[in-house]
């Protein structure tokens, strides 16, 4: 187990780094790869297609083609980008994994709620996924093993998303035993369930569609 802690107090300083950490790794959040390629590249907003959801496998599923690697890319990076700089901008103060879970909050809240996109992103599923690796490779390791399994057996991107951000709280509490990041946990885990919600009625009611690597046709 892994014990975190504050460094020292809180000062008007640490409070206004923190909320300016927050705010930066929201607009990082918002750099939705699905939007950006599929509305200013091709011209044709991924969000009026199948689901309408801003996320990788709708963008697949519509458009399919190299350019699904630029929004692998892009999200990739944002994630990076906001846990990275929130570690260099408060790991001095406070302890690393607190930054870690911060700036992972507001990342996948500026993912699924983009300001510039009319508050209309993705799911935070890849995102999410490279986040929570960054956050703690025990956990990712774990919950990517998951992912996988799921998948595998079931086809279902989707029901791998939904029991990551389930267990994804209990796994931080497993193995940190800090009401904060607890806390924090459980917000980034109940956004992933909360944004699949429609996905989970699909499932329970054998609707939901199977991944194939293949696009659809438009």
């Amino acid at each position: 187990m892994t014990s975190v802690s504050l460094v020292n107090g809180f000062t008007p300083l640490l409070v206004g780094m923190i909320l300016a950490d927050a705010v930066f790794a929201y607009f990082c959040g918002c750099f939705n790869g699905s939007v950006i390629v599929s509305k200013y590249i091709l011209r044709d907003d991924v969000r009026n297609h199948g689901s309408g959801n801003a996320g990788l496998t709708n963008f697949y599923r519509t458009f399919g083609g190299p350019l699904t690697a630029v929004v692998i890319l892009t999200d990739v990076l944002k994630a990076v980008v906001a846990i990275e700089l929130s570690v260099w901008l408060l790991g001095g103060t406070l302890s690393p994994a607190y930054a870690k879970y911060w700036a992972a909050l507001f990342c996948l809240l500026g993912h699924m709620f983009p300001a510039m996109f009319a508050f209309k992103g993705g799911k935070g599923v890849l995102s999410g996924s490279v986040i929570i690796l960054l956050m703690d490779w025990r956990i990712g390791l774990i919950i990517w093993g998951l992912f996988i399994l799921c998948f595998v057996t079931t086809r279902y991107v989707s029901l791998g998303s939904i029991t990551g951000g389930a267990i994804f709280p209990f796994l931080t509490a497993w193995i940190y035993r800090d009401p904060v990041l607890i806390v924090l946990g459980v917000l980034c885990g109940g956004l992933i369930v909360w944004q699949h919600r429609s996905n989970i009625h699909r499932i329970a009611t054998g609707t939901e569609r199977k991944f194939h690597f293949h696009r659809d046709r438009m």
